[in-house]
């Protein structure tokens, strides 16, 4: 007789949602600590904006590493560190009160905890849950979990900042953060559980393969480009706000408005990446990203403008995850998809580090956020060119067959 188990796709899928809505959502809040942190900790912006990088970077070194473990062991236990780490973090940057504690828990933890609890390793649990032509569509929902979360708590941040302090508001984000730990028992799974698709050499064989993949190498420099985009307006467009002198209720709720409308763009990009090719959708997205900044740029700055640029925005945030790592593993099978992807999640984070400090230091220097506004036009641009011509034909369907040995 079978045992039924209670972790069954839908539940997976819920909880995906869960833990990357608490992941990404605790982390897009770190643009309404700036002008607070700054200003009472006396730290300039662009070493505000150094720690948020550091935590960029930190999240794309180690996500690879996070992913061979999940692919050896099962993604749960880590999931689990990674909220455990996230409470850490958080409340170093939140009572430390200096600029090391700064670095120290916005940098450090919370670029491993991010790390640990990020879309690879979430992604592969549910690429495992829901195998055939309803992946795409399943990865698109979950997806949209970092959107929920980000839609709900940024404006719930900035009004416990401008009500009990921004140290206050870190130490409830940290037990908001907790609630990680107890879902991820949904998540765990040894991928030994799903059948392998192709050949199967092993995890070495499989990145060492990759690495050798145009369309993978194609796939790795197109993600750069969202992670500068994500990052760069995620860390500053609260301040850039500011600058136009709007009440700071302004930024948050543009941000707010961009994690909502990507819900719309997730569950469309997902369901878009089942009927059409992946490659053409995400050159478009980053050709609309392109467009929608420039229109931003040029307008007239209002609320409402301000508000039409979140909404816009918003569609093609995230939207780009769902298709790369449905791309990642449509080319290469999902037994090995947390560790592939992660990979494309370093490249991604090597962007977020640039757009989260340049951002800063452009400020610092010029007073200014115009150049790299003018920066993340041009990467659009190329990522859109990049994404077109990428190979995404499955990699298993390349491999010359062997001979089948002759009969005596």
């Amino acid at each position: 007789m079978a045992v039924r188990t209670w972790r069954v796709p839908a539940v997976v899928l819920f909880c995906a949602m869960v833990v990357l809505g608490l992941n990404m959502g605790v982390r897009q809040t770190a643009g309404l600590f700036l002008e607070p942190m700054t200003q009472d900790l006396g730290i300039s912006r662009s070493n505000f904006a150094l720690a948020i990088a550091l935590q960029n970077l930190l999240w794309g070194v180690l996500t690879p590493f996070f992913g061979v473990l999940a692919d050896r062991y099962g993604t749960g236990r880590w999931l689990a560190l990674g909220g455990i780490l996230y409470v850490a973090g958080l409340l170093i940057m939140g009572l430390g009160g200096s600029e090391a504690s700064l670095h120290l828990g916005a940098g450090v933890f919370i670029g491993a905890a991010v790390s640990a609890c990020g879309f690879p390793l979430v992604l592969s649990a549910v690429a495992r849950a829901f195998p055939g032509r309803g992946r795409s569509l399943a990865l698109g929902v979950a997806a949209t979990g970092g959107s929920v979360g980000q839609f709900l708590l940024l404006p719930f941040t900035q009004v416990m900042i401008g009500s009990a302090g921004w140290v206050t508001a870190l130490v409830i984000l940290a037990a908001i953060a907790a609630l990680i730990v107890p879902v991820a028992a949904a998540l765990t799974g040894r991928p030994e559980a799903v059948s392998a698709e192709g050949a199967d050499g092993g995890i070495r064989a499989a990145i060492h393969e990759a690495g050798r993949h145009r369309g993978y190498q194609l796939l790795n420099a197109g993600f750069f480009v969202c992670g500068f985009h994500v990052s760069f307006i995620a860390t500053h467009l609260p301040s850039y706000i500011n600058t136009l002198e709007f009440d700071p209720i302004v930024g948050a709720t543009a941000l707010s408005l961009i994690g909502f409308f990507n819900i719309i763009g997730g569950l469309l990009a997902g369901y878009l990446g089942g009927r059409y090719r992946k490659k053409y959708l995400l050159s478009g997205i980053y050709l609309a990203r392109a467009v929608v900044i420039t229109l931003f740029l040029i307008a007239p700055k209002s609320e409402l403008s301000v508000w039409l640029f979140g909404a816009s925005f918003g569609v093609l945030w995230l939207s780009t995850v769902p298709l790369t790592s449905g791309l990642v593993g449509d080319l290469f099978g999902a037994r090995y998809m947390a560790t592939l992807f992660g990979f494309v999640m370093f490249s991604h984070q090597i962007g977020a580090f640039f757009g989260a400090w340049l951002g800063g230091l452009s400020y610092d220097l010029t007073g200014s956020y115009t150049a790299i506004w003018v920066m993340a036009v041009a990467l659009g641009l190329l990522a859109a060119v990049l994404h077109w011509p990428i190979s995404d034909r499955p990699l298993a369907e390349t491999r010359t067959p062997q001979p089948a040995p002759e009969q005596v």
